[in-house]
């Protein structure tokens, strides 16, 4: 075989891993609420990422008309995984997925926050008006109380 054959099947190679890689970084998961949807994250941050996430966040909200609440985990994002995202960088990210799922009509909501996370962007001066919950059940029991619904009345 030769070097620019292998060459190439190794490019392609990189190429279908890194198709998985993006795949698999934000799943979008409907919940057992109705026209509520997940989207965990976890892991290095960067703006790519972010891009990529809105992307498949407006994606699946435009294929599933019904989609009204998406709520954004951060549980499995630690301070280190954000280290060399500039905060004001990071901010500006959260406020235009914010404001992209907004003009769609979702309710955007956000779990999770790592609190020295949260007091780095507090330290720097950063000011986000978002929708926070301490955690993902803690959002659900939210728009359950709204809709005046429990787990029981969900079918």
């Amino acid at each position: 075989m030769s070097q620019e054959i292998e060459v190439k099947q190794l490019k392609d190679k990189i190429k279908y891993y890194e198709n998985i890689i993006n795949n698999m970084s934000a799943p979008v998961i409907p919940s057992v609420v109705p026209g509520t949807i997940l989207i965990p994250i976890a892991g290095y941050m960067f703006k790519e990422r972010f891009d990529m996430i809105q992307t498949k966040a407006l994606q699946y909200a435009g294929d599933n008309r019904d989609t009204e609440q998406a709520i954004f985990d951060f549980t499995g994002v630690s301070v280190e995984d954000v280290a060399s995202f500039d905060y004001n960088d990071l901010a500006t990210e959260i406020f235009k997925l914010n404001s992209s799922l907004k003009l769609m009509g979702i309710r955007p909501m956000y779990v999770g926050f790592n609190p020295r996370f949260v007091r780095e962007i507090v330290h720097a001066g950063i000011h986000v008006e978002i929708e926070t919950y301490v955690s993902f059940r803690a959002a659900l029991k939210r728009l359950l109380q709204e809709s005046n619904q429990s787990l029981h009345t969900i079918r």
